[in-house]
């Protein structure tokens, strides 16, 4: 049993799906913000700026910097309600239709007869958006608050903004749980870049599929066909007689996670291959592999189950 990201047809494509610009609070203006992720080597974006009435619900129209190297998909981050404790709730959309009818959000506060989140979120994903819970940790968000998200297809599980700005990357902690209670979810890392700080360029996902085009895209990061990382790369993981197979970029460490403790791990030097036998997991209805490289840099893969 082999992930899709490396069964499915195609090449690796690295694009980020959580970016801001002056059309909300961001530093730099949409065409630059566009320019510096292609210089940096990036495939594609997403420009997720904050769709309220304060900045006036954008949603950017980045076709015009799309070339034959580089693509983007269009998103906003939403928001709409309350979570548990009181804050507005923040819903990452990539690959929304233009004309999205926003929620009724004057700011980053809630008020009376909003939509709410969960609302939200499955009137995006209807439109066909691929919507994942924006930085779980960063929002003080309970798992209340993460099981009312029925219709997200993934779980932000490192955020590179929040990670420099505030100490607060992790969603691993509600990804697992959703997990181990049956939820179908995959695992993003992005930026969330403002420039406004060194927020940029630490968190991405690597798109299994046949062209950089926008709806080519879509369609891989709803079939989970995708890996998310900080710096190394994942090459292929299996399942194969009970023994999982890695094959990644050098690594000291390859982790497998899975349901309450179970967890495995083999420490190296320049290791570019693990196998580890799986009777630890034996009651896990899940397992997820984190491989770290010299630097401390991570790559995570998307859950496998049935395995």
């Amino acid at each position: 049993m082999q992930l899709t990201a490396f069964s499915a047809p195609g090449r690796f494509w690295r694009g980020n799906l959580h970016t801001h610009s002056t059309l909300s609070d961001g530093v730099l203006d949409p065409a630059e913000v566009c320019r510096r992720y292609k210089a940096e080597g990036y495939d594609f974006i997403a420009l997720t700026d904050h769709m309220i009435g304060l900045y006036g619900y954008p949603i950017a129209d980045t076709r015009p910097f799309r070339d034959a190297q580089f693509t983007t998909l269009l998103g906003a981050e939403l928001h709409s309600g309350a979570m548990q404790n009181g804050e507005l709730w923040h819903i990452l959309a990539v690959g929304l239709p233009g004309d999205f009818a926003p929620a009724n959000a004057p700011g980053f506060h809630p008020v009376a007869d909003q939509e709410s989140g969960p609302e939200l979120a499955a009137r995006a994903a209807e439109a066909g958006a691929f919507v994942a819970v924006a930085h779980p940790q960063w929002s003080g968000m309970t798992l209340a608050d993460a099981r009312s998200i029925t219709a997200a297809h993934a779980v932000e599980i490192y955020n590179h903004g929040c990670a420099t700005g505030c100490d607060r990357a992790d969603g691993f902690q509600i990804a697992d749980l959703l997990l181990s209670e049956g939820r179908e979810l995959s695992l993003v890392a992005t930026d969330d870049a403002h420039f406004s700080e060194p927020d940029h360029f630490g968190g991405w996902v690597m798109v299994k599929a046949e062209e950089n085009a926008p709806e080519t895209l879509l369609d891989a990061l709803k079939a989970g066909a995708f890996y998310a990382s900080t710096g190394p790369a994942l090459h292929d993981v299996r399942v194969e007689e009970g023994t999982l197979h890695v094959a990644c970029s050098a690594a000291v460490a390859v982790i497998v996670q899975g349901h309450g403790c179970a967890a495995r791990a083999i420490h190296g030097a320049s290791m570019t291959r693990a196998a580890m036998p799986l009777d630890r997991f034996a009651h896990s209805p899940w397992i997820r592999v984190t491989v770290i490289d010299r630097a401390g840099r991570r790559a995570w893969s998307n859950p496998l189950r049935g395995f």
